[in-house]
């Protein structure tokens, strides 16, 4: 494998190992109910710290790897969330729940990608003037 091979599956991979990491830090010291419990869930905000991370480590396809990085990970942590949880929510609910985990991971890439683009915009009307 090359290293340019290589460098277009990096914002993937951090994405993907991101994601799982965000998920057992959220069910392991953020989350104290279950999925679809009706509880307002604040730490589904962490999945945002996921998206920008890996938007920012992606050198090109800001949002689009990021992404794939998160939906890659959604099965992984499907099978962490029934072997180690125990409580009744269907899978259904546990699909949508980590769906809108991707959702959140997706915004902050790009939350980043227009951040970066408004940068990007300021310095080359800078340069005009």
């Amino acid at each position: 494998m090359t290293l340019i091979h290589k460098r277009r599956w990096a914002g993937t991979i951090y994405s993907f190992v991101l994601f799982i990491a965000a998920f057992i830090i959220h069910n392991v010291c953020l989350s104290t109910s279950a999925p679809a419990t009706g509880n307002m869930d604040l730490g589904m905000l962490f999945f945002i710290l996921t998206g920008i991370v890996a938007s920012l480590l992606s050198r090109r396809s800001r949002f689009f790897k990021p992404l794939l990085g998160a939906i890659l990970a959604t099965p992984v942590c499907l099978a962490a969330m029934k072997v180690w949880s125990a409580s009744n929510t269907g899978v259904v609910q546990e699909i949508a729940w980590l769906f809108s985990a991707v959702f959140w991971s997706a915004l902050g890439a790009l939350g980043t990608l227009f951040f970066i683009s408004l940068l990007r915009h300021q310095d080359a009307k800078k340069r005009r003037l």
